[in-house]
């Protein structure tokens, strides 16, 4: 590649940073300080913590029966900074999450970048597809553990496949992957689905030293992550056991409106659907979806299929949401194709970023599987849900698109406008203001008797 063609893409690189910046900043600032998911239920655990330290029995509220991390480290800052105000508090924790979801997304570049130092196109595909992802954008601007949680564990793996990445003989400090098992622990100490990145991120270890017939350094560095993550982030759990009789909270009274959502029961056909309304009417009450996970998925990952961040009852929403949904079939599948490439790469022996990026993909699809068959309504069918993958879907969906864009040929170029719409739409209907504020009520509207709303 010219000289002149990198700089190039570095500056396309900058711009879609300082974009993906603007739009967080601008979010975290502006988006209404009560909306967002269990945005009231967060704060309410957060002011506690800022009255006082001592945790709080599961069922005191809305939230307190989650992972403790995320509300110390909003209270640590609302406390450390003297915010006298919830709004202040409130969009400092905002800024400060956001920035560790672009810390996130720089890993994810970085790993690519190493992967690929040659191919700056496909790095600047990895990160613009995080820093416009809408999931990821709109999370960005609430109050919640989400982006947070996402930020740990892509850190972690992209902590532990560098590592897989330089080979089995290169010098791998005991305290640097305790480091990378202290960030899966903290992840883990956050919300409970970082215990996929602890488990993948210690199997890769012990696989790599597997395959490469040192089985002895494999199983060591397994267990040195594994530990320092359990010591970090397991200790809560043993607490609540302890404390409480169990591990983790399910089904606590204090959250007995969700059992009163649709649909309030999953049938194998759920997970099967992929209905037209996923394109035409993307909001999670519309008739088909409601039957849908991975439709209804899809469009909380590439729109606002909860109505969380965009106005409910405007015809344009929905019509562009339909648009968004659309176009985000592309790199929904390059990503698809590029987890098959990776995992036929494993079956070929590969001892690289592919023995921790596959694993995860897998065991985070099966646990979001377990999680909606267990809780069966419309509510948990969330694409943030999946933001743990940040870095797996990034990494793959990078690879395969690069490729389906070399040249000038009609493919390339309708690939390369389909994704410029796409990141138009993103960034329109994303960045609070500019286009559309939400001002009533959020959420769609399930409690309405004999619910007629469309859209």
């Amino acid at each position: 590649m010219t000289t002149t063609r990198r700089i190039g893409w570095g500056i396309a690189i900058a711009a879609v940073a300082g974009v993906g910046v603007a739009m967080r900043i601008n979010n975290a600032l502006r988006y209404p300080v009560d909306m967002g998911f269990d945005a009231i239920g967060n704060w309410e655990y957060v002011a506690l913590l800022i009255r006082s330290w001592t945790l709080p029995p599961p069922d005191t509220g809305w939230s307190t029966a989650h992972p403790p991390f995320f509300y110390a480290f909003a209270a640590a800052i609302a406390k450390g900074l003297g915010l006298e105000t919830k709004a202040s508090a409130v969009h400092a924790i905002r800024l400060a999450t956001a920035g560790c979801g672009l810390l996130g997304i720089a890993a994810a570049g970085r790993l690519v970048r190493r992967v690929e130092p040659d191919d700056p196109q496909r790095r600047f595909l990895c990160v613009a597809l995080l820093l416009l992802l809408p999931v990821h954008v709109y999370m960005s601007a609430m109050l919640s553990e989400e982006i947070l949680v996402s930020a740990l564990v892509s850190l972690a793996v992209v902590g532990v496949a560098l590592d897989l990445l330089a080979g089995p003989g290169a010098p791998r400090p005991d305290w640097r992957v305790a480091g990378f098992g202290a960030l899966a622990g903290l992840a883990l100490l956050t919300k409970l689905s970082g215990l996929l990145v602890v488990g993948m991120g210690a199997l890769a270890y012990l696989a790599e030293g597997a395959r490469s017939g040192d089985l002895g350094a494999g199983l060591r560095r397994g267990v040195v992550f594994g530990l320092a993550a359990s010591v970090v982030g397991g200790w809560y759990y043993l607490w609540n056991l302890y404390a409480y009789g169990y591990l983790y909270p399910h089904g606590l009274e204090v959250h007995a409106v969700m059992f009163r959502m649709p649909p309030g029961e999953r049938e194998l056909l759920d997970y099967l659907r992929i209905p037209l309304q996923t394109f035409t009417d993307p909001q999670l009450l519309a008739p088909d979806l409601l039957r849908s996970v991975w439709g209804s998925t899809h469009v909380t990952i590439w729109f606002d299929g909860h109505r969380q961040f965009l106005p409910l009852a405007s015809e344009t929403v929905r019509r562009l949401g339909g648009l968004m949904s659309s176009f985000a079939l592309v790199p929904t599948l390059a990503f698809a194709v590029g987890v098959a490439r990776g995992a036929r790469r494993l079956w070929r022996g590969s001892t690289g970023p592919d023995l921790v990026l596959v694993p995860l993909v897998v065991v985070t699809f099966a646990g979001y599987v377990l999680f909606t068959w267990r809780n069966p309504w419309f509510a948990v069918l969330k694409g943030s849900f999946l933001l743990g993958l940040a870095v797996p879907f990034a990494y793959y969906a990078s690879e395969v698109l690069t490729d389906w864009v070399r040249g000038r040929g009609v493919r390339a170029w309708s690939i390369w406008i389909g994704l410029a719409i796409l990141a138009g739409l993103s960034v329109a209907l994303f960045s609070y203001g500019l286009v559309y504020a939400k001002l009533e009520v959020p959420g769609v509207p399930w409690q309405v008797p004999e619910r007629t709303w469309q859209g």
